[in-house]
Formats: structure tokens, sequence, C-alpha cells
């Protein structure tokens, strides 16, 4: 997505001040109920996401935590665990995870941004990514928990890397 925004965050301005003013831009339901938390909710390709950022003060951190509307049965995890980890080997930023309680995947990075400031551009780049990954992994997600395929089996189905020249 093009920047919309043209914003930075110097260090003594709160960083998700600017994180609710890109994410206004675009006109995604939000509730900021602390300071240092702010929800969103997003439509993507297969199913509507959770979004929460936090603010960690402690260590000058944003943290993106995008959430599937997916939850793994305790029969299930084991597998999901063994799917997170093929994920994750391929992802260049963040990871996936599964919260312990409740069984529901997630993506999740952190910026550090200790020292720096924050930009819409940086933001729009998280959300991006997060949005991008989740998206293109959701249908293994699926495959496993639900379909009752081995993480192997629902990575092969759901990528398509191409070998050769075309």
């Amino acid at each position: 997505m093009a920047a919309v925004i043209s914003g930075f965050v110097h260090q003594n301005d709160h960083p998700l001040d600017l994180v609710e003013t890109t994410i206004a831009v675009r006109d995604w339901p939000l509730e900021r109920p602390e300071s240092d938390e702010l929800f969103a909710q997003v439509t993507g390709r297969w199913s509507s996401y959770d979004i929460m950022f936090n603010w960690m003060n402690d260590l000058g951190a944003l943290q993106i935590i995008c959430s599937l509307d997916i939850r793994a049965p305790k029969e299930r995890r084991s597998s999901v665990h063994e799917l997170l980890a093929i994920l994750n080997d391929r992802l260049g930023v963040g990871h996936f995870d599964i919260g312990l309680l409740n069984g529901t995947p997630s993506f999740r990075h952190t910026l550090l941004l200790r020292g720096g400031g924050l930009s819409a551009e940086q933001i729009e780049d998280l959300v991006d990514i997060a949005l991008f990954e989740i998206d293109r992994f959701y249908p293994a997600f699926q495959y496993v928990v639900w379909g009752g395929q081995s993480p192997a089996d629902a990575i092969a189905t759901v990528v398509f890397e191409t070998v050769g020249e075309a």
C-alpha cells in the first residue's frame, strides 16, 4: 500500500497516536481501551482478523499481533505446532504462534524503536506484512485444524514454489 500519511513520531510522542491515525485512514473499526493498546478489525482474503498493537515502554518496542479466527482443539495442537515450525522457517519477518489457553493462531512481530522514532510507513509495512502472511497461510491452518491434514500436506497444498525458468 502506498503511504497515505506522512508522519514521524519523535521520542516524546506516544507511538500509538501515529498507529491510530494510520489505521483510521483505512476505515477499519478500532478501539483504544488503554494508552498502550490499540485494537482493530480487518477483513482479509479468507476471514476477519483481529489486530492488536501493544506499546511496551520499558523496551521501547511496538508489537503487532494479528489473530486468526481459528481455534485449534487440544487434540490438533501438536500438528499445529509442527505447522508453526514449518511456517516460521519460511518467514523473513515476524512469526506465527498459538495461544496456550485458547488455541488461537496469530502472527506476531515486534519493532524495536529505542533511540529512534516511528513512521507511518513502518506502521503500514507492519500491517501489510502481517495481513499478507496470514492470508497466505490461513488455508494451511484450516487444513490442519479442520481438515485433519498433516502439516506437510497442508503446506504442499497452499504453497506453490516455482522451480526452473519459464
